[in-house]
């Protein structure tokens, strides 16, 4: 598990990661989310060893980032946003040369890099320069180091930027299937590769972790909040009255629909399930209901509310 509390990172005075608390379980896959300049980078940074926090701790499995640095970073792998690789060696070359700075053994290297050669897709590019590939290829390569050593925790910075969509899609799965055994911390700009790879999201705005829930619950609504559209047949005219004084409802809006139609937007108190307080009000008001939809948020709406200034 990896652990953080109280965890701030201040650049001359600028305070880049403010007191942020994070738990991690093992196998998991993480969104962390932010727009540019939020934090994200740093934190991982300091999650990874790369550079030590201004205060607080980082705990991996039970052990400080601080006092065993060395420890911690053997059970890493690591993709910055710009892959870290050498342009003038060839594929094969350069994982070897990573599998030997990461002390795997002798008699296994061969079979692990023939292994990862397999999985991210490099057995055409082998004995290519580096610097002659696609950024496709030069990802894939990345992400090869990455997880050469078989880390128990993968990060993974902006992964798929630059890539074209079917390079994109090919990555997505790549981590899907690594998820199945690593814990995996992914921080990206791009809403739909959270939604489409991660367990749970955290969203980072200004240093501080300002959400923190599955995308299915960030979706469904902020703090546990609703939305259900209700659609009956015109008559009552004080519907919007008796939907707003019940105790579950906290804000209700008529939207214009079909002649004959009666709509309403109903926002729930927190953590309220309203269907039922609706239905309920009909049947004792006689009303004719037609339809009930919750109403899901985008990601992308989730994110602007959590994040605009």
């Amino acid at each position: 598990m990896i652990e953080l509390s109280q965890v701030c990172k201040s650049y001359g005075g600028v305070m880049a990661v403010d007191g942020v608390d994070l738990s991690v379980p093992s196998g998991q896959i993480l969104g962390f989310l932010g727009p540019n300049g939020a934090g994200k980078t740093t934190t991982m940074r300091m999650i990874t060893g790369y550079m030590p926090p201004t205060s607080g701790t980082i705990m991996v499995d039970g052990q400080d980032m601080e006092e065993h640095s060395l420890e911690i970073r053997e059970k890493i792998g690591y993709l910055p946003e710009m892959a870290p690789v050498y342009q003038d060696m060839n594929v094969l070359d350069y994982l070897e040369y990573v599998a030997t700075l990461r002390k795997l053994p002798t008699s296994s290297r061969k079979s692990r890099i023939k292994e990862v050669i397999s999985r991210c897709g490099l057995s055409s590019v082998l004995h290519k320069d580096i610097g002659q590939l696609s950024k496709g290829f030069r990802q894939r390569v990345g992400l090869a180091q990455a997880i050469i050593h078989d880390p128990a925790y993968l990060f993974l910075d902006e992964p798929t930027a630059g890539l074209d969509p079917n390079q994109i899609a090919e990555i997505r799965t790549l981590i899907k299937e690594l998820g199945r055994e690593k814990t995996v911390i992914l921080s990206t700009h791009i809403l739909s590769e959270v939604q489409a790879t991660c367990d749970r999201i955290v969203i980072i705005n200004a240093g501080k972790v300002v959400a923190d829930n599955t995308p299915e619950k960030l979706q469904a609504g902020l703090e546990g909040r609703t939305v259900l559209m209700v659609t009956m047949k015109s008559g009552p005219s004080d519907a919007t009255a008796k939907v707003k004084s019940l105790s579950s409802v906290e804000d209700v809006r008529a939207i214009p629909g079909h002649s004959g139609e009666v709509r309403l937007r109903i926002d729930s108190a927190p953590g309220q399930d309203i269907r039922e307080a609706i239905f309920n009000l009909a049947v004792r008001e006689n009303w004719v209901l037609l339809e009930m939809i919750p109403e899901t948020q985008s990601l992308e709406e989730v994110f602007h509310k959590l994040t605009a200034a």
